[in-house]
């Protein structure tokens, strides 16, 4: 008696039907990002209001975001959103830290400028990328860069009108956020382009 083994392999397609990330990550930008640029701009006062939508919207928000893209298998988002997200977290920290009695201060006005530059560049490499994705998309990262420079130069001279621009700059960027994250939800919903991303 012989013993026959089928060695045929079956291919199996999964379909991955999870909700895509983008509104979430955008979000996560454009709404925090409209209140620190208000505030960056003298419009409103800095307080809890920054402080909790920072956390909470910008931090987790975005992380989880690049959690998200990670599982679809995309590096630029999760890259994008989780490097994000991560800042955030990093900017409450530097506002909790001292009021906490963990640290002096965020180390003076060269650490500062550094970081925002550091960050500056890391969104100029990002908008590179995004040269291949949506106009809106290259305008909020066009946009963030711009704002991220403008605010490393203020620290790092203390002039005031750096940081006033970078708010008012920040605050056309993060409502463009919002409406980059929002339009394809719309979109979606209606089963037609009625928000354009270009």
């Amino acid at each position: 008696m012989t013993e026959t083994h089928d060695n045929r392999r079956s291919l199996v397609e999964i379909k991955d039907i999870t909700a895509g990330a983008g509104a979430l990550g955008l979000l996560g930008y454009g709404m925090p990002g409209v209140l620190v640029s208000l505030a960056n701009a003298g419009i409103i006062q800095a307080g809890s209001a920054i402080l909790g939508m920072v956390i909470f919207m910008g931090g987790f928000a975005m992380f989880t975001a690049g959690l998200m893209e990670w599982k679809k298998g995309n590096t630029y988002g999760m890259a994008a959103y989780g490097s994000y997200g991560l800042f955030w977290f990093s900017y409450g920290a530097l506002l909790l830290l001292p009021v906490l009695g963990l640290a002096k201060d965020s180390g003076g006005a060269g650490a500062m400028a550094a970081y925002l530059a550091l960050w500056g560049l890391f969104t100029l490499i990002l908008f590179i990328g995004s040269l291949k994705m949506s106009r809106t998309l290259q305008f909020v990262l066009g946009t963030l860069a711009l704002v991220f420079f403008l605010e490393a130069a203020g620290a790092a001279t203390g002039t005031g009108l750096f940081t006033v621009s970078a708010g008012y700059v920040g605050i056309v960027s993060g409502l463009a956020a919002i409406y980059t994250a929002l339009a394809p939800v719309l979109n979606d919903i209606y089963g037609k382009t009625i928000a354009p991303l270009g």
